[in-house]
Order: C-alpha cells, then sequence, then structure tokens
C-alpha cells in the first residue's frame, strides 16, 4: 500500500483545548521552539512547499494543526514556544492547549494503545534551550515516546555537526531510547529516515511512499 501525499488537508486548526482531536487515527506531533522549522519539515516530508505555513508573526499564532494524510494519519503541528513577546495570558492559552495535548496522548497510549509519536525539533546549530528542555521534561513526565529532529544541520561545518549531535546523544534528559534525526529541509538530509520511522509507527510493511 502506497500513502498518496497528494491526499493531505489541514483538516482542523485547535484554538482551545476542546478543539483538540483524538481519534483512532495515528497521531505524529511536531513540537519545537518558533522558527526551529516545524513548518519546513512538514512541507519536505509531505513534498510540498507551503502546506504548513509560517504566520506573519512568528509565535503570536497559538493552534495545533492537524494535517491528514490520505486518511491514515494526523500530522498535529503544535504551537511554536519560546517566543519572546508572547503576552502573559498568551503563555497561558499556549500552556493549556499542549499540556492537555500531551496529557490526553499518553492516556491514550497507556489505556487504549492508541499510536501517538512526537518528533521533538531542536536547533542543531545551538542545542537544546531552556525551553526545549522543558518540553523534554514534558515528554520524560508523560511517557510519551519521541524522537528528536536536530533541524538546519546543514548550517553546520563537519566538526560542528559531529560536536552537537554527540551533545544531545548525551544530554540527560533525553531518553537513550529516542532516535536523534539530522535534518535538512534544503538538502533533504533525514527525511528518508523519518519517513522510515513514520511506517515502522504505522506499522506498514513494505510500503512505499510517494
Amino acid at each position: 500500500m502506497k500513502i498518496n501525499l497528494n491526499n493531505t488537508v489541514l483538516s482542523i486548526t485547535a484554538g482551545r483545548p476542546d478543539q483538540l482531536k483524538f481519534d483512532k487515527t495515528p497521531q505524529i506531533a511536531f513540537s519545537g521552539r518558533s522558527n526551529v522549522g516545524k513548518s519546513s519539515l512538514i512541507n519536505k516530508l509531505l513534498n510540498r512547499k507551503s502546506l504548513a505555513r509560517v504566520s506573519s508573526e512568528p509565535g503570536k499564532t497559538i493552534t495545533a494543526n492537524y494535517y491528514t494524510v490520505d486518511k491514515m494519519l494526523h500530522f498535529v503541528d503544535l504551537p511554536g514556544y519560546g517566543y519572546a513577546k508572547r503576552s502573559d495570558a498568551e503563555q497561558k492559552r499556549w500552556s493549556a492547549l499542549v499540556e492537555t495535548y500531551f496529557a490526553k496522548i499518553a492516556k491514550d497510549i497507556a489505556e487504549s494503545g492508541e499510536k501517538r509519536l512526537v518528533f521533538q525539533l531542536i536547533d542543531s546549530r545551538h542545542g537544546p534551550t531552556t525551553d526545549d528542555n522543558m518540553m523534554l521534561g514534558w515528554l520524560g513526565h508523560y511517557g510519551i515516546p519521541y524522537c528528536i529532529v536536530a533541524t538546519k544541520c546543514d548550517k553546520l561545518n563537519k566538526t560542528e555537526f559531529k560536536q552537537n549531535i554527540d551533545a544531545l546523544h548525551t544530554h540527560p534528559l533525553i531518553s537513550e531510547d529516542a532516535e536523534i534525526i539530522p535534518f535538512s529541509a534544503l538538502k533533504g538530509t533525514g527525511r528518508d529516515r523519518l519517513w522510515e520511522i513514520i511506517e515502522d509507527f504505522l506499522f506498514f510493511e513494505d510500503e512505499n511512499v510517494d
């Protein structure tokens, strides 16, 4: 069976916890700081140029956007964090939305074995920030399976690449079970491996992705 990536639609834009969708369809959430490259990653995975769009004011849009891929899978683009100009009220909205999402998918996994996974994005140039560490702590607290996607790796020279990726492998808050995938939206580095992970997650055997 092939996944028809052209059959991908923005199906839900959730701005409140009660608008989040939890059904039997497998979900992969994309979590990361504002401007870490979530939209670029989603577009690259789906071979699209602008399905996932960057907000005109980074960090201001607080919604979880669900992209339904061939009616088989939801890509859930969680709102970015770490935006310095976000007000206290906006920060509370973000916290309510994201923590509700994590708490619910953890419950789905524990109680009914629903398929849930998080791609946690970290800028490979800088390593985990304080906010990234908070997210890693949440993922560990809730026991949610995740992979680290080290974005913008094309910006590093060979020495920096080795040092920064090695540092992620030894980071105390990153689970030993979490695979670390260097990724470049520009060069496509890591795309094939991410699709292998997605296919394994879906328990597809000998599947091809268009």
